[in-house]
């Protein structure tokens, strides 16, 4: 892991099926938070938005509203291109992928694909942060919640209990529970990396790059 700091990433969709689509990207980084929402074509106001998400965390947070997938994925490429820097971050995630599955970077590669649009995460290190966990006693609590729970426990503005609600807000368009969950989800993720960090050998951090082996 050496001296790479963690950026959290997490999505939210529509759904499971065939049909299903991003409606958020998140990521944290130490000080800022960056949400792009994908509104389906519907109306969302940024700074109402924006203005309450900041009233639920101490980090800065910038939202990017778009009216689609496709807008989504190229706003989070141009995001990584320019916020992530390969040589002093690394990406993490909750279950994002590991080494037998996982479900934010699977999502989003067939995403991509359905989209043509290129990769966002070329030549940048990913390391699960589920397995970096692992080496805590947590009881055997393998959410995010409950973990976090477990290890930290700080109050946050999730208004969700179940993930399958984020599915509902979107197509309900209730845009701010919606914002509030993946605010929510990208802090506690960031922060339990952070506590591995501290605590967790650097041998035990499953460091991959995530480049394919050819970027076009």
């Amino acid at each position: 892991m050496g001296n790479l700091a963690p950026v959290a990433f997490d999505i939210e969709t529509s759904g499971l099926d065939d049909q299903a689509v991003v409606t958020v990207a998140g990521i944290s980084h130490q000080l800022t938070n960056w949400i792009v929402l994908n509104t389906g074509d519907r109306h969302a106001s940024t700074d109402s938005l924006t203005e309450a998400l900041n009233q639920c965390t101490d980090n800065q947070t910038e939202l990017t509203v778009v009216a689609n997938e496709e807008m989504l994925l190229r706003t989070l490429d141009d995001f990584a291109d320019n916020r992530i820097d390969g040589d002093i971050h690394y990406l993490t995630a909750y279950n994002g992928e590991t080494w037998n599955g996982g479900f934010d970077l699977p999502f989003l590669r067939s995403a991509c694909i359905r989209n043509d649009v290129p990769w966002p995460f070329g030549d940048i290190a990913y390391a699960d942060t589920m397995e970096a966990t692992s080496r805590f006693a947590t009881n055997d609590v393998g959410d995010l919640v409950g973990v976090y729970n477990t290890l930290i426990g700080d109050d946050n503005c999730d208004p969700f209990t179940d993930s399958e609600e984020a599915v509902t807000a979107f197509e309900n368009g209730d845009w701010l529970p919606l914002l509030k969950h993946n605010l929510a989800d990208i802090e506690r993720t960031r922060e339990l990396a952070e506590l591995a960090g501290r605590f967790v050998p650097s041998s035990d951090f499953a460091m991959k790059n995530l480049a394919p082996p050819e970027v076009r």
